[in-house]
């Protein structure tokens, strides 16, 4: 398996050169300081790797210069970024994604093995970091937008903007063999031509059968060469997975990209049980499968035993604009949403739906009519005195200690599910859910300006 790896020797001399390359690069392009990291390594290329992405020379210029006082920031809340950096999909339908592979669930509900469970759960929170990888930003959420996900294995999905400043979203997915809730805060560092991603949330799984609840901590994640270059991510760091019923976990370590690509995409770790005894080692890449193998207390493969596979990605469309799964597709359609839709639904968004038919222009122009609705919202809500109180779930007083700060947990209400209950998935209006119009305002919907 890939261990960690130490700098020294040929390797110090080599990023020495490279380094100093890169800002002989950044010079001449009159981008002092910034560094371009060529995932696939190498330093023959710099120059070319530089020139490559998605920005044409004046739009890189024009957003380094409205980016560059940044660094050092978290950017998390910007509403300037330009739309060409955006995908068709908002951060409630991302979190969505992880739903793809939620038969690993059913696996780790039935499974009577709590170290075999824990394999297949760890390999579907794994699942996600395909869709991860992608280099489009999603749109940040409206204030009290929601998304709703149905028709896949029978998990009813919802998810909803709970916090604006912070930008906080809340979801929980439900079907007979797991509950699944998260309460999400990003926090990022601007570096310049990268930025830190830092995961501040709370997630928690519980398998119906046993009753089992596991907690996730995920790994941060760095992307690369934001402004100039090929735009790529990384998430090195472990991934803790812990039983809190029986004190059983998982620690994956998710290797660094290194020189000329090395360790790229691997991951590495064990299963341990309450007494931290290795029970279970895990191997694979999360951009492609992973595997697992009974081991002995000192980590070595049993004998007789073999590697097993898992989890395995699922093929996706070739030469995809926006490097979408089909799955991705999937919760982007009306296909996977309730026929009685919410009208706060981010299917709903004109810019989201403008840049999915390759307006960039009509999309931008909607971003800023929906970002100043929702400055409308805000002071209407504010004269009145009222406060922003979520639909879908309510704020506790528990406060989660996560490895970058504090965050406030939302807990899922039991409202929606009483609303579907009483509004099923018939269109009792007759209305044509494509047709309908966007509105998450709580106080109707508000006009551009007051």
């Amino acid at each position: 398996m890939a261990q960690k790896q130490s700098g020294g020797g040929f390797f110090s001399s080599l990023a020495s050169s490279l380094s100093n390359f890169k800002s002989q690069v950044n010079f001449l392009l009159g981008y002092e300081g910034l560094e371009v990291i060529n995932p696939d390594g190498g330093t023959e290329d710099a120059e070319v790797e530089a020139q490559r992405g998605r920005w044409r020379q004046e739009d890189r210029d024009g957003h380094w210069k409205m980016m560059q006082k940044y660094v050092g920031a978290d950017i998390t809340s910007m509403v300037t970024l330009p739309v060409l950096i955006f995908e068709p999909m908002t951060m409630l339908q991302k979190m969505a994604e992880l739903m793809e592979y939620s038969h690993l669930l059913k696996l780790a509900d039935e499974c009577e093995d709590p170290h075999m469970r824990l394999v297949y759960a760890a390999s579907w929170f794994i699942s996600n970091y395909y869709a991860l990888q992608r280099t489009w930003k999603p749109f940040n959420p409206i204030l009290g937008e929601t998304y709703e996900m149905v028709n896949h294995n029978g998990i009813t999905f919802i998810a909803e903007q709970v916090c604006h400043h912070p930008p906080m979203s809340a979801a929980h997915a439900e079907n007979e063999h797991f509950v699944y809730d998260i309460s999400s805060k990003v926090k990022t560092k601007f570096l310049g031509n990268s930025v830190d991603v830092y995961p501040l949330g709370r997630t928690r799984l519980k398998l119906k059968k046993d009753g089992v609840i596991l907690e996730l901590v995920p790994p941060p994640t760095k992307v690369n060469n934001l402004i100039f270059g090929r735009t790529w991510v990384d998430s090195p760091g472990d991934m803790v997975l812990t039983n809190l019923t029986t004190g059983d976990k998982v620690v994956l370590y998710f290797q660094p990209c290194g020189w000329f690509g090395a360790g790229r995409y691997e991951v590495d770790g064990y299963v341990y049980n309450a007494a931290e005894e290795p029970k279970i080692l895990m191997t694979g890449k999360w951009n492609t499968s992973m595997s697992y193998q009974p081991c002995d207390l000192d980590g070595e493969p049993l004998p007789g035993t073999d590697l097993k596979e898992v989890w395995k990605v699922a093929e996706a469309p070739a030469n995809d604009k926006f490097q979408y799964t089909h799955f991705a597709h999937k919760v982007n359609s009306f296909d996977t949403a309730p026929t009685n839709l919410l009208a706060s639904d981010s299917r709903l968004r004109s810019d989201r739906y403008a840049l999915e038919k390759g307006d960039l222009s009509k999309a931008g122009s909607e971003k800023s009519v929906l970002e100043e609705k929702q400055r409308a919202e805000k002071r209407t809500r504010e004269s009145k005195g009222q406060k922003f109180v979520p639909r879908w779930f309510d704020v506790t007083e528990e406060i989660s200690v996560t490895p970058w700060g504090d965050l406030e947990i939302y807990e899922f209400n039991g409202k929606y599910s009483e609303h579907r209950d009483a509004t099923g998935n018939a269109d009792t209006n007759g209305t044509d859910i494509t047709k309908m119009e966007f509105n998450p305002w709580q106080y109707g919907n508000v006009s551009e300006t007051e």
